[in-house]
């Protein structure tokens, strides 16, 4: 959400130096007016375009800020069947979910349903290595796609070892 300020920043930048370069330059007023209406006009249909484009999943090969993340954890997988796959990742950099589009691959689909159910059954997790790379999902993923299972529950603690008194100790302990 950072990053949208930021962008959405530079966008009111960018309008207002149009605007003032349209201001300046030597034309008729009704022109210049006009530049300003059209800049200022800019700024609420950029904001509204960008802010309805944060509900929507966003296509893998358009991800290029987290390009360097090695791992995402699958949260969930939905299939529009010949349309597309659709994909919520949580990257190993951040708890915040991210939602993303793949084209549809019916054999991908396929792999990527198994897994899932796979994994359910053994309560265990999907992980997609190197997500972004350009070839991890031409190949199928086969090399991407793992199933990691859950961590195994801690053994019983061990008994503390025996207490034997020695007398020759002067700090007699609890006396």
């Amino acid at each position: 959400m950072e990053t949208l300020i930021i962008f959405f920043a530079l966008l009111v930048g960018v309008a207002a130096a149009l605007a003032a370069i349209a201001v300046w330059t030597p034309r008729k007023t009704p022109i210049r007016a006009a530049a300003v209406v059209i800049a200022a006009l800019f700024v609420p249909v950029a904001y509204f375009s960008v802010s309805d484009l944060l509900s929507k999943p966003k296509p893998m090969k358009h991800e290029w800020f987290k390009r360097h993340v090695d791992e995402a954890v699958v949260l969930g997988v939905s299939l529009d069947e010949g349309n597309a796959i659709y994909l919520w990742l949580r990257l190993d950099d951040s708890l915040e979910p991210r939602f993303y589009r793949l084209p549809w691959q019916t054999q991908l689909a396929e792999k990527l349903q198994n897994l899932i159910d796979e994994a359910i059954q053994a309560n265990a997790v999907v992980t997609i290595k190197n997500p972004f790379s350009k070839n991890a999902f031409e190949n199928l993923g086969d090399l991407n796609m793992h199933i990691v299972p859950p961590p195994a529950p801690p053994f019983k603690k061990p008994p503390p070892p025996a207490q034997i008194f020695n007398p020759r100790e002067k700090d007699l302990k609890g006396a």
